[in-house]
């Protein structure tokens, strides 16, 4: 029987045996869930159950891998940008999901918490695309998380990528508004358009540097919209490089053959208030080597 404190209080009780029960398949964790072998205060619950401080949590044998057995998540840890007792900073690389599901089994979180067994919490604060790399913030503590989302939720920081897009941009600033609509393809798959009864998206753009057919720019979210970025400079005619969703192949292709196989888009600086002292807190993350590469190439050939 386990007693749900501070620490652990919000947590959705599917995410908080997830966590708990290292190396036990999802899927039995919510079979014993649905038949009625997981009890909170001796009651049966439902998966979205979010856990009250006080609580007791009745958690089932379950039978574990053997000691001896492959983890089913490889630990890693990340780049270290920041980090405290309430809040960790990392500096994701491209091609790694932030999370499992959707074909991945599994992402930085749970590298994170395979890396850091001992942490009594770890949860993304936001998300970025498998395919960007960059600032990623990951919350040590439930009042951490709770203030970074109230914070994301009420426009407080900012949050700026660096991003090359196919088109020769013109304006040194400009706002795009445009609402976002998420929609599924005929195959199940995610994605979002330009859609007027879609939600309410608001991204600044700001010129960094002119390479002829291509252009280097900044992008601050003041919304986090699912793939805001790409969607609205892709509406403009803008495709950022190396996007396989909104972006053409042929562009694509022509990257790759140069060596670069990524979406060009980094989450390069982070203005934040501290979500516990309320210190401003400054970070940044350089452009990967590959980015750096690809723009001193477009430099020589413009």
């Amino acid at each position: 029987m386990l007693l749900i404190d501070a620490e652990q209080v919000g947590q959705r009780v599917d995410n908080f045996l997830l966590r708990i029960c290292k190396g036990v398949p999802k899927s039995h964790i919510y079979k014993a869930i649905r038949d009625g072998q997981v009890r909170v205060n001796k009651g049966r619950i439902q998966s979205d159950y979010r856990l009250v401080e006080g609580d007791t949590v009745r958690v089932p044998p379950f039978r574990m891998p053997a000691p001896n057995a492959p983890r089913a998540v490889p630990p890693c840890n990340f780049p270290v940008v920041f980090e405290d007792d309430a809040l960790l900073v990392i500096d994701k690389p491209s091609g790694v999901a932030v999370h499992g599901g959707s074909g991945v089994s599994f992402g930085v979180i749970e590298q994170l918490r395979a890396a850091r067994p001992d942490a009594r919490l770890l949860e993304l604060a936001h998300r970025l695309d498998r395919e960007t790399s960059g600032l990623l913030m990951i919350a040590k503590k439930r009042s951490a998380l709770v203030a970074l989302h109230d914070m994301m939720r009420e426009g407080k920081g900012r949050k700026r990528y660096l991003a090359l897009v196919s088109g020769d941009w013109v304006n040194d600033r400009q706002h795009m508004r445009q609402p976002l609509l998420k929609w599924l393809t005929a195959s199940g798959e995610r994605r979002v358009r330009v859609d007027p009864t879609g939600k309410a998206a608001h991204t600044i753009i700001s010129l960094q540097k002119r390479f002829g057919r291509y252009s280097l720019l900044e992008a601050e979210l003041r919304t986090g919209r699912t793939h805001q970025i790409r969607v609205h400079l892709a509406s403009a005619g803008f495709p950022i490089v190396g996007d396989d969703k909104y972006g053409p192949d042929e562009v694509r292709d022509k990257f790759t053959r140069l060596g670069f196989g990524r979406m060009f888009l980094h989450a390069y600086r982070l203005d934040i208030p501290h979500p516990l002292t309320g210190e401003l807190l400054a970070l940044s993350s350089p452009l990967p080597p590959e980015c750096q590469r690809i723009l001193s190439y477009l430099e020589k050939q413009s």
